[in-house]
């Protein structure tokens, strides 16, 4: 089984990636296919984020999913806390029994330059080094993009401006670490801590 990482974060918390390498057949043993999706790739990414929410914890009621307004998954009796996210042929997911969470896996490529402006507020962009002409650094921009974007899971009511609702603090990226950050909804400022890991490739980021 092409388990490419887990992490144990607490008793309640846990975190792993997969590397989908089987065939849709392999998944669907386990776990059904929960809506129409005609792109096969993107098929066996959501079969392998669902597998992998049982995966963390064999008793994870999948069945009981639902798809809120702002199309995430969450389960009614909030039994489990829990986020997935996927890329190429990479499925992440992180389940909590207690904590809000989320999860962001991204392949770094050049396109992420393109949308710094959207998603940086100038004062980070300042921070970061990332003012134009000078966002040349594509890892780097691409684990602020997946900081956020964890950011926006953890909140799961939708509607959210990248620049302005979501702040992180200034730290100089390493291949694995922590960075501080911010939320602004619905009148309200929450802290949030976010755990990053850079893998050959790979940039996997989680908030609590």
């Amino acid at each position: 089984m092409p388990l490419f990482y887990q992490q144990d974060i607490n008793h309640d918390t846990r975190l792993g990636v997969w590397h989908i390498a089987e065939p849709e057949t392999f998944f669907l043993e386990k776990v059904p296919l929960q809506r129409e999706l005609t792109h096969p790739h993107k098929r066996l990414q959501h079969l392998a984020g669902r597998f992998l929410l049982q995966y963390l914890f064999p008793d994870f009621p999948y069945h009981e999913m639902v798809i809120a307004n702002s199309r995430k998954p969450y389960l009614p009796d909030e039994q489990y806390h829990f986020s997935i996210s996927h890329c190429g042929d990479f499925a992440a997911a992180i389940v909590s029994k207690t904590k809000r969470v989320g999860v962001d896996i991204e392949i770094p490529t050049p396109k992420v330059l393109k949308i710094v402006p959207k998603f940086l507020h100038r004062e980070e962009r300042e921070h970061f080094n990332l003012l134009e002409p000078a966002a040349q650094d594509i890892l780097k921009a691409t684990l602020l993009w997946s900081a956020k974007e964890a950011a926006f899971k953890w909140w799961s009511f939708g509607s959210v401006d990248f620049s302005e609702h979501i702040r992180l603090e200034p730290f100089v990226p390493a291949e694995t670490g922590e960075l501080r950050g911010s939320f602004a909804g619905a009148g309200n400022l929450y802290p949030l801590q976010f755990y990053y890991r850079l893998f050959p490739g790979v940039s996997l980021v989680y908030a609590l």
